[in-house]
């Protein structure tokens, strides 16, 4: 059985450094002033600064820290869960399961750090302006629940417990 931490192992650390990179470089940019604006496709996309201490798209203000906490909970959740219950030896699920905790992670290292969340991408006939760490966490939710409906319940393979994997002469995967 092939190890199930190795994809998301490589691809929550490169969500993070992507999504607190373009962050370093917007507040830069645009000197961390709350609703300064730059565009890129004439008024159709933009890079605008908003300090967001909501979550996802600006929702629900004004609660950093119980967002922090349910962030940090929900990602500590989110990967038992794919250890325990999701078919996590499909590399979709591991490659959404990595982005989905990456993008987590980015978000809480803002929580953390500044106690709001840096949100810069705005699309204009979109409602809500968000960052790297959102997109992420958004599409990898879409493209892990279209995975399970398409493929339906496919049970994870069983890893056997130490015990067993001793009896057995076998090595133990986790």
């Amino acid at each position: 059985m092939r190890n199930i931490w190795i994809v998301p192992g490589i691809v929550m650390p490169i969500v993070v450094i992507a999504d607190q990179l373009t962050k370093f470089r917007i507040y830069d940019l645009l000197g961390g002033v709350e609703g300064n604006s730059i565009p890129l496709l004439g008024d159709w996309l933009k890079f605008t600064f908003v300090k967001n201490t909501g979550v996802a798209f600006g929702m629900f203000q004004n609660f950093p820290y119980v967002f922090t906490i349910t962030s940090i909970l929900i990602s500590i959740g989110a990967l038992y869960f794919y250890r325990t219950q999701l078919p996590n030896q499909n590399p979709l699920v591991q490659l959404t399961v990595g982005a989905i905790v990456g993008g987590a992670i980015g978000n809480i290292i803002d929580r953390l750090r500044i106690g709001y969340v840096i949100d810069f991408i705005h699309v204009t006939w979109f409602p809500g302006i968000f960052n790297i760490a959102d997109a992420c966490i958004s599409v990898g939710v879409v493209v892990l629940a279209l995975v399970l409906m398409l493929h339906g319940e496919q049970p994870k393979q069983a890893t056997p417990t130490t015990g067993e994997a001793l009896a057995n002469g076998g090595e133990q995967n986790s």
